[in-house]
């Protein structure tokens, strides 16, 4: 996904946009590395959800790892090629999406975790998770093809820069930026809309303060993510306003590319930003884990949203099932030793 659009020259706005990209490589990938870590280290029985967030942080990762790069090509050029160019160009779309459809994900399995736990069954099994992100990888590799094939190095003011799609006609740059909008943003976040509105309820009814927790700090995540991606996919449909009113209202178009160009430093930064701030609200919610100085207690929570995943319904049914049983055992137990009783008073009578 094309994040930048390189300006005239390095003034304020890129100044900004560097020192946000340098806090979130500072912030991102320590606090990414401690998530997949602790989940790999601490975590042994791993609900789906706690998979998929060891997923998101692993494409969280791979992208801020190439932050170094684009901050050095924004303050200087970029130095790399054209084919490295063309390779993370590629990479960071396929993560950007894979983050996306595994939030959605997520979103889904609390959906029907919490308002269908006994139907949500067949999705406990491993393999159901494993063919869904296989799936999942897949289309995200599949649909970030057009950043491979478009992204080149272009000069600007004498300067080559990593920061351009080039289309080879008005109809292919249309399609890319549909496709980009409406898979990576309208598609997802309407699906989210519609699980998080049927749970607005919900989570407020939750007699389990684990389940509730769990539920809670996922939407956080949704709600994280959609703020920071929303300012991209507006400058998206800017674009498409613009190719529409190219030939008939040039003027119109000219006003809205100059609005799209100044929104493209800031919204662009702000797409790194989604990759940083999970591991920030993970330690939040982790607070009322804690248990020492040297226990951040994320470990601890991964362990209880393995906890509180779906079939948790199932559990609590369960071990209400079990405790009736023994309390019919019990009862039945009393009965026969009363019986015994009787009968070995009367035989003494």
């Amino acid at each position: 996904m094309n994040a930048y659009s390189k300006p005239n020259e390095f003034g304020g706005g890129m100044v900004a946009v560097c020192v946000i990209l340098g806090l979130s490589f500072l912030i991102g990938m320590p606090g990414n590395l401690l998530v997949i870590w602790t989940i790999l280290r601490h975590v042994k029985q791993r609900s789906h959800t706690v998979v998929l967030i060891l997923h998101l942080a692993a494409a969280d990762l791979l992208v801020l790892v190439t932050l170094p790069l684009w901050i050095y090509s924004l303050v200087h050029s970029w130095v790399f090629g054209e084919v490295s160019c063309k390779v993370m160009g590629f990479v960071i779309n396929a993560c950007m999406y894979g983050s996306v459809f595994l939030i959605t994900l997520m979103s889904v399995e609390r959906f029907l975790a919490v308002r269908y736990p006994f139907a949500s069954a067949g999705w406990k099994r491993k393999k159901a998770l494993n063919k869904a992100l296989l799936f999942l990888w897949t289309a995200a590799f599949l649909f970030s093809v057009p950043a491979l094939l478009t992204r080149v190095v272009d000069k600007d003011s004498g300067e080559e820069h990593c920061l351009y799609n080039q289309y080879t006609s008005v109809t292919q740059e249309l399609v890319c930026v549909l496709l980009e909008t409406l898979v990576g943003y309208v598609l997802p976040f309407s699906i989210l809309v519609v699980c998080y509105g049927c749970l607005c309820t919900r989570i407020t009814q939750m007699t389990f303060k684990s389940k509730r927790k769990s539920t809670v700090l996922i939407a956080s995540v949704v709600v994280v993510f959609a703020i920071c991606w929303t300012p991209y996919h507006i400058g998206n449909i800017l674009s498409l306003i613009i190719l529409a009113m190219e030939t008939s209202f040039p003027h119109i178009g000219d006003h809205l590319e100059d609005v799209r160009s100044n929104m493209a430093y800031i919204s662009g930064a702000m797409v790194f930003i989604s990759s940083t701030i999970n591991p920030i609200l993970y330690m939040f919610a982790a607070r009322s884990f804690r248990s020492s100085l040297r226990d951040t207690g994320i470990g601890k929570l991964f362990r209880h949203i393995s906890s509180t995943s779906p079939g948790e319904g199932n559990r609590e049914f369960s071990f209400v099932s079990k405790r009736q049983n023994n309390q019919t055992s019990s009862s039945h137990c009393n009965s026969e030793s009363k019986e015994q009783n009787d009968i070995s008073g009367n035989h003494t009578s």
